[in-house]
């Protein structure tokens, strides 16, 4: 029996493989990967073929899946029956790829009675609660393949129109028409209720030299929020203002961040919210992109320009917006102050006040985006 020592956590390998299948076209939920990484832990990560069908009954739903997921196996795992080697990836895949230990049973990592699964949930778990300015590379590309477990769930709003619905008010003209049709006769008294729409969701990313060390993880972030829905825009915000929405439609993250970084002219310059803010509401804010829309300002307050013009243009945007909430990196920290003139001057025009330095401080972002 040979052992085969893997080069990454198991999380990297699985949470990885459910990116590469959901990039090949198979609809792959949150709920499935919980499922799949649950069937892993039952049957073993050392056993090849038990893995490939775990996946099999547990990603797929239809025939062309089990093929794109055959297809997407070999490819990630690349094995042959000789020659176990790893095929050089892209440096999203690189983050998550490794190999399956030997199909004649060989253990899954140096110890062959730990539990793989569980060692990499715990594994994830720490990962979630540390701050992204602090990850080394290993860890930031760890990182990254894990924000496709995220739940982003838009907000809505309710509208004029009213659905039918088995709860609700009584729609008398339904039940009316319904009575007629019985020749007078009882019929079932029908229901509605307010229709609802998606809420606009507005991203603005600060940028500036200050946010280097999340602009990365904010953009991901972005990303995964633009391809939930098609009501959703993301500027970034440095010494100027940029439109970004077009860019992170792209499917695949890593690309999707590459055509970011190339749109902005000014990534890590120096800062400028203020002007920044009134470009956004001259140009964009008074057509109607900001009226009504939830809006989000990743900033650590950190202000170059007046910090009066700041608090005008984020009380403007108050006014407009349902609700304005404002991300600050630091502000999970331990011994942060809300001290800085930027975020003095802002905090009694926003809404909420939140934390955004790990993927869990993401999650419950997202959360109060929900709930806006």
């Amino acid at each position: 029996m040979t052992t085969t020592p893997l080069a990454h956590e198991p999380d990297e390998i699985l949470l990885g493989f459910t990116t590469a299948l959901r990039a090949a076209g198979v609809p792959v939920t949150q709920d499935r990967t919980r499922a799949y990484l649950d069937a892993v832990a039952l049957v073993g990560l050392g056993d090849r073929a038990a893995t490939r069908s775990a996946g099999r009954a547990t990603l797929c739903a239809t025939p062309e899946d089990l093929e794109r997921h055959d297809r997407v196996f070999d490819e990630w795992f690349h094995r042959d029956n000789t020659t176990p080697t790893l095929r050089p990836r892209t440096a999203q895949q690189h983050a998550s790829a490794a190999l399956l230990p030997d199909e004649d049973g060989g253990a899954a990592g140096p110890d062959d009675d730990e539990d793989p699964v569980r060692a990499a949930a715990t594994a994830a778990e720490v990962l979630r609660h540390r701050d992204v300015a602090t990850l080394d590379p290993v860890e930031r590309a760890r990182l990254a393949a894990m924000f496709s477990t995220l739940q982003v769930t838009l907000p809505t709003r309710p509208t004029a129109r009213r659905t039918p619905h088995r709860r609700g008010d009584v729609d008398a003209s339904r039940t009316l028409r319904a009575s007629l049709r019985r020749m007078g006769e009882p019929a079932e008294v029908h229901r509605r209720r307010p229709a609802t729409r998606p809420r606009r969701v507005v991203l603005l990313v600060d940028v500036s030299g200050s946010m280097s060390g999340y602009a990365d993880a904010l953009l991901r972030l972005a990303h995964r929020v633009v391809t939930a829905g098609p009501n959703v825009e993301v500027f970034s915000l440095g010494t100027r203002l940029t439109r970004l929405t077009a860019a992170l439609r792209r499917r695949d993250p890593d690309r999707a961040i590459a055509a970011a970084g190339d749109a902005v002219p000014d990534w890590s310059g120096g800062t400028r919210l203020g002007e920044t803010l009134q470009a956004f509401l001259d140009r964009h804010g008074r057509r109607g992109m900001a009226r009504g829309a939830v809006v989000v300002v990743f900033s650590d307050g950190w202000e170059r320009g007046d910090t009066t013009l700041l608090a005008a243009q984020v009380d403007r945007l108050h006014r407009l917006a349902h609700e304005v909430i404002w991300v600050n990196p630091h502000r999970g920290k331990d011994g942060y102050a809300p001290v800085q003139q930027g975020i003095v001057a802002v905090l009694p025009h926003v809404d909420s006040f939140l934390a955004g330095h790990s993927l869990a401080t993401f999650a419950e972002l997202l959360e109060e985006v929900r709930r806006a």
